[in-house]
């Protein structure tokens, strides 16, 4: 009966090493074993590499709202909120005074002028705990309106000025504020932040939906945005609508901006168009062939900004010069067309 009941146990420790056996040679390769008996890739596929080697993933750094106002300083005439968590009567508004401080209940006058409010709130927090107010106060300082140190919004905007920050505001507030873009605005943006003077931001506008998250910035105090000119190609002479084209597209042809103008007349002469265009060497005339562009026998030609295109009248070959000279002369009292 011994020797039977020793068979069995032998059985049985034989069958559970084989099934060990038959687990651990399931591990695929490349995958080290866990403690816990799970498996964990390794990509490189370097033996001995366990789970604790494996370096964890590096997370981006978000540039939250917080980190950047506690960046930002205080000055006179800003306006605060102060309060202390879990003291519901001890929260005030309060601006700050020329002299650059503010007055508070059981602290009174504290300066505040050119600290964070990151600092601030670390300074109000020693005070109600050394004057025995509260023990261990949480105390948050809000920065609500930055009243000294307005935005200068400059450029294409239709109402250039100073405008104050009230609270978090982005790039589409200012420029609403200054009741929106002209018709010759660009479609880029240059910000100077004021620590940084020498160093422009540049932003793309865009009003896709798509886009509008890489085109709507926050804008800081004492920023200065400038709404960048767009360049205009100027369509003369013997066309149905000679007019002035902002350049949205940076890709635009003559025979574009000639559509743009509502085509040519049908006595102009195709054939001796000209593009007249300023250099660093003065101004010159390029030929244009409007006829074999139309046709397709000659490619299109990209136009630069300020570029005036002359279709002259073919009853008018003898006055051409003259002809050109004064579309020359008259291109800025056309109407600017906005695509």
């Amino acid at each position: 009966m011994y020797r039977a009941v020793s068979c069995i146990y032998v059985l049985i420790i034989v069958l559970f090493l084989a099934i060990a056996a038959s687990a651990q040679s399931t591990v695929p390769e490349g995958a080290v074993p866990s403690p816990a008996g799970s498996t964990v890739a390794n990509p490189e596929g370097v033996a001995g590499t366990n789970q604790s080697s494996v370096a964890p993933a590096t997370q981006p750094t978000l540039f939250t709202r917080a980190k950047v106002d506690d960046e930002l300083r205080i000055g006179s005439g800003d306006l605060l909120e102060v309060n202390v968590f879990g003291a519901s009567d001890y929260t005030h508004v309060l601006r700050v005074a020329d002299d650059g401080s503010i007055t508070l209940p059981l602290i009174g006058p504290v300066q505040v002028a050119g600290l964070t409010s990151r600092e601030l709130s670390s300074d109000l927090q020693k005070r109600l705990k050394q004057g025995g107010y509260f023990n261990n106060p949480e105390v948050g300082v809000f920065i609500k309106e930055y009243a000294t140190q307005g935005v200068s919004v400059l450029g294409e905007v239709q109402k250039p000025g100073v405008y104050p920050l009230l609270g978090s505001r982005t790039l589409f507030d200012m420029l609403s504020q200054a009741q929106g873009t002209t018709q010759t605005a660009g479609d880029k943006v240059y910000i100077t932040h004021r620590d940084k003077p020498q160093q422009s931001e540049v932003v793309k506008l865009s009003y896709d939906p798509t886009n509008t998250a890489q085109s709507n910035v926050r804008i800081l105090p004492g920023d200065t945005i400038i709404v960048q000119r767009a360049g205009t190609v100027y369509v003369v002479g013997d066309v149905q609508k000679p007019t002035g084209i902002v350049m949205a597209n940076p890709n635009l042809t003559v025979l574009q901006a000639i559509a743009m103008a509502q085509g040519a007349n049908p006595n102009a002469a195709l054939d001796r168009a000209r593009i007249v265009r300023k250099t660093n060497d003065g101004q010159t005339e390029i030929p244009v062939n409007l006829k074999k562009m139309l046709s397709a026998q000659v490619p299109d030609v990209k136009v630069q900004p300020d570029d005036v295109i002359f279709v002259p009248n073919s009853a008018a070959k003898s006055g051409f010069k003259q002809g050109l000279r004064a579309a020359v002369e008259t291109v800025t009292g056309v109407i600017i067309y906005r695509r």
